[in-house]
């Protein structure tokens, strides 16, 4: 199995910046992509952001220029980046990691981490 532990959620006023990390450990073999979803109270959960060796990085168009993802392989390490936070991205954001095993394609999802951005 693969686990993935997640970092780097608070509280921030609007504005403020925050840097989440997700680190994959355990049975890795071969990591097709990683990425972000979120979800507030009484939503559903959304993707945010993800980064693929195929298709590269995608965004939703809410945080398109204040959000950047990356990805460090060595470190098998997904990062997110946010700045000029609003109070809508106030969420619990969750990290995922797709991995290829032979045949089988399986996704592995993080904890969770809140972020709360005040007004």
């Amino acid at each position: 199995q693969v686990q993935l532990v997640e970092s780097g959620g608070g509280l921030v006023q609007s504005g403020g910046s925050l840097n989440l990390s997700c680190a994959a450990s355990g049975s890795i073999f071969s990591i097709l992509g990683m990425g972000w979803y979120r979800q507030a109270p009484g939503k559903n959960r959304d993707l945010v952001a993800s980064i693929t060796s195929a298709a590269g990085t995608i965004y939703v168009d809410s945080v398109k220029g204040r959000f950047t993802i990356s990805r460090d392989n060595a470190k098998n390490t997904v990062y997110l980046q946010m700045n000029s936070l609003k109070p809508e991205d106030t969420a619990v954001y969750y990290c995922y990691t797709v991995q290829k095993i032979g045949d089988t394609v399986r996704t592995y999802w993080g904890q969770g981490t809140q972020v709360t951005v005040s007004s």
